[in-house]
């Protein structure tokens, strides 16, 4: 049985980074994705605090594979910004192979973060977020079949 946005936002972290320890990269995403950030996972909030990033701030990511770039999809009317580089690197968490998305060179606004995805089910990727070398949070994206 496929893995789901739901199911991800009813794990705790220890399951999501088992999850994303276990997961291959995956291929280089290309397109537009739906993004849900998971906040105190594994809590009866997990879903009203992603419903509400989702509305106001965060609604997801657009990927170019073939220039190894993207751009988020903030605010809510949807404005494409803060652009990263797309690469394949050694994970933080546990130093295999996962897609970066690095913005220290593309963004003066989040020059310091760096998120790593992994795909656990076709089409659904999970990521972390650090800001330096420190985990904030984790995010799923998803994209449409």
């Amino acid at each position: 049985m496929a893995i789901t946005v739901p199911d991800l936002l009813k794990m705790s972290q220890a399951q999501l980074d088992e999850l994303f320890t276990n997961s291959p990269p995956g291929e280089f995403p290309d397109g537009e994705a739906k993004g849900t950030a998971i906040i105190a996972p594994g809590t009866t909030y997990s879903d009203e605090i992603a419903e509400f990033i989702n509305h106001f701030a965060w609604q997801g990511k657009n990927f170019d594979a073939k220039k190894g770039a993207l751009r988020n999809r903030i605010l809510p009317f949807g404005l494409n910004a803060i652009i990263a580089k797309v690469y394949k690197a050694p994970s933080w968490l546990d130093g295999k192979e996962c897609i970066v998305l690095d913005y220290s060179e593309t963004s003066l606004l989040a020059h310091w973060i760096r998120d790593e995805i992994r795909e656990v089910a076709p089409g659904l990727y999970l990521g972390k977020v650090y800001w330096g070398k420190k985990r904030l949070i984790d995010f799923a994206i998803e994209f449409p079949h």
